[in-house]
């Protein structure tokens, strides 16, 4: 199959088929065509409830009709080389297909620490349909122990989907306090307890020093401070969750601006070469709170990047104004949510910042089956800007989440935010006299006044 085509797409995540349902929804004339080398699209957030056994695997498996449906012709090959300057690809079969412009979506690939032992064949990572079916295999074989590196959201995810299916977990995070990347130590405490009480082992502040192998097995894995934790190697394993790399060797000596973190492209996603877009895990970006370079490899980011890109390609005037990164998880019963800047975060850029706590419950406090609500507000002290938000409770945080992603997006100070307008009833909310947002804002304002009044 050789072919040219108006637009090529090479990647078929959440990127890739935003842009081309987009470009096709704008200008159906437009030819594109996709390049996905996997076999299936997959809602990567459902993979670790998929192997916990709560619904049946091919449930995170999108139908490609979705893409296809629109028009978008989806090839199912590997490029294995490009030639930007020549508009050409080649596919792993030999096949070439040359294009006019060109999408980049080639999301990026799970992180591996560079430590001894890190590619045994029983270390895992956890992105794509092979992981999990690996990974459900493995539970499937009699596994007793499964060692996860690294608490972020995948990670404190699969520890608990391995625990539901009767294996001991041992989760190593060299922070000292579980998702470090969303929320702050203070408000880790319940979320981390929720995973004691699932009898998941959290080994915290210490870092994976080594795996010791026999054959291509691991056999221990040897932490920093001099602890191991043994494994059968005929059924025990490893998963790593320690971050994300861009999947970008495509593009090297290809003239393409790239940094560590991906692609380098400007609020339009734009590259450095003419007629060339890229969005997703691929790029690198930047934050919509200070402008400076931040992570931000969400599927939350990667769909309004693939919007934007589209838009601009055809020549709308649309930008991105940058991540907010606002994300949540699961611990046992709490939901935990986070947006912005943490505390730490804050500071490490250079922030002055002040706090506040909202401390409410779920519904009224006479209804059945309240529980706590609790919120923190993270604030700019020389502005007093929004800088960020975390919620924990045991109903879904999101909605509380995405209002202080608002505030922080439109800019708001905790001033404006305190004077939200917010709605009330038995069975949704907290009595109308409180809402927690609107208390964190409150009492941050009053610990504020009070440490420029001593």
């Amino acid at each position: 199959m050789n072919c040219e085509t108006d637009v090529l797409v090479i990647g078929g995540g959440p990127a890739g088929i935003t842009f081309s349902l987009m470009v096709k929804k704008l200008d159906p004339s437009i030819q594109v065509t996709m390049f996905r080398p996997e076999s299936h699209s997959v809602v990567y957030c459902a993979i670790p409830y998929a192997i916990e056994g709560l619904f049946e695997p091919e449930k995170v498996l999108k139908d490609d009709a979705m893409v296809t449906g629109s028009g978008v012709e989806l090839v199912y090959k590997k490029i294995i080389s490009i030639d930007l300057l020549s508009r050409k690809v080649v596919t792993e079969d030999g096949d070439s297909c040359h294009f006019r412009r060109l999408f980049i979506a080639t999301g990026a690939t799970p992180a591996r620490p560079p430590v001894p032992g890190i590619e045994a064949e029983n270390v895992f990572t956890v992105k794509t349909k092979k992981d999990m079916d690996c990974l459900i295999d493995k539970l499937n074989s009699g596994v007793k122990r499964a060692v996860v590196v690294g608490a972020g959201a995948i990670g404190i995810e699969q520890a608990q989907a391995y625990r539901a299916r009767g294996v001991e977990v041992d989760l190593i995070e060299m922070a000292n306090h579980i998702l470090p990347n969303l929320i702050d130590t203070d408000m880790s405490v319940q979320a981390q307890q929720a995973l004691v009480d699932q009898g998941i082992r959290l080994r915290l502040g210490t870092r994976l020093d080594r795996l010791e192998t026999a054959g291509a097995l691991v056999t221990r894995v040897v932490l920093d401070n001099g602890e191991n934790i043994e494994l059968d190697p005929a059924y025990d394993f490893v998963t790593v969750c320690t971050g994300m790399l861009p999947d970008i060797q495509l593009f090297h000596d290809q003239g393409l601006a790239v940094s560590r973190d991906g692609i380098l492209v400007d609020a339009c996603m734009r590259t450095n070469l003419p007629e060339v877009y890229a969005a997703g895990d691929c790029c690198a970006f930047f934050s919509g709170i200070d402008g400076k370079p931040v992570a931000g490899k969400l599927a939350t980011n990667a769909v309004p990047m693939g919007k934007i890109a589209a838009r601009c390609m055809l020549g709308q005037p649309v930008e991105h104004e940058g991540f907010i990164n606002g994300a949540a998880t699961c611990a046992g019963p709490y939901r935990v949510g986070g947006t912005g800047f943490t505390e730490a975060e804050a500071r490490r850029r250079g922030f002055a910042i002040y706090t506040g706590y909202g401390n409410t419950t779920s519904f009224f406090p006479m209804m059945p089956g309240t529980t706590e609500v609790l919120v923190k507000i993270v604030a700019d002290l020389a502005t007093d800007r929004i800088l960020g938000g975390q919620v924990v409770a045991r109903t879904p945080t999101t909605d509380k989440v995405d209002v202080i992603t608002l505030a922080i997006q439109q800019k708001l100070t905790v001033q404006q935010l305190a004077r939200l307008s917010y709605s009330a009833q038995p069975w949704q909310s907290f009595l109308p006299a409180r809402n927690p947002i609107v208390e964190a804002c409150e009492t941050a304002l009053s610990g504020k006044n009070k440490q420029a009044a001593a």
